[in-house]
């Protein structure tokens, strides 16, 4: 059992990172593989709307995002981490995940589907809620199962050293670790096979 920790923030070691990392110790502890993929902070373009993933099964902007998606076929969950900007999730993370999330639904490629997701962030202040819920609209239309913790999945600090002292931040995070952990394990005991999908029709509202 592998879980990859998507790292959104611009900051490789930054506060989001630090929230990351707890979580992947704690993993650890509970028997399951984990990986931080950060996205750095190159400008990443959002999707164009061009539909080139439909025929491609991949976006059409062969950059950073293919290659994660390509790298989800080994990974069965997922958490998104992001620091908050104006109450949202950071813009590079929500074009990454426009991007991602879109092209492997219309590819079809189900790198996504019934695998288990979180999202956590890191913020000054406020905000936080808000940029969750963003984070979490992601997985609530790719039918992958939402992983919670005992909080809300956030951290609080400008500096990863001030995360250090937000002790109910980490331990949200290290309870989320073991939530997702026991999922992961309880599905892998359930061994169930996965929904069939219906897709079609597709309803547009003003007809």
């Amino acid at each position: 059992m592998k879980v990859l920790l998507v790292n959104g923030s611009p900051h490789a070691n930054g506060c989001t990172n630090r929230a990351l990392k707890e979580i992947a110790t704690t993993l650890a502890e509970c028997g399951v593989e984990s990986e931080i993929f950060h996205i750095g902070n190159a400008p990443i373009a959002g999707c164009g709307g061009c539909m080139a993933c439909r025929e491609l099964h991949k976006c059409r902007i062969d950059d950073l995002v293919n290659e994660f998606v390509e790298k989800a076929k080994d990974f069965d969950g997922f958490i998104f981490g992001s620091p908050v900007h104006y109450a949202s999730a950071a813009g590079s993370l929500a074009a990454f995940m426009d991007r991602a999330f879109y092209s492997d639904k219309c590819g079809h490629n189900n790198n996504f589907a019934t695998k288990p997701a979180a999202a956590i962030v890191s913020a000054r202040r406020g905000g936080t809620t808000a940029a969750l819920d963003q984070i979490n609209k992601y997985f609530g239309i790719s039918a992958m199962p939402i992983i919670t913790s005992t909080y809300w999945n956030m951290v609080h600090g400008t500096t990863p050293e001030e995360v250090e002292q937000d002790l109910e931040g980490l331990r949200t995070m290290r309870n989320l670790a073991r939530n997702m952990a026991w999922f992961l394990k309880m599905k892998e005991a359930a061994d169930i096979p996965a929904p069939k999908y219906e897709y079609k029709p597709s309803t547009n509202f003003i007809r």
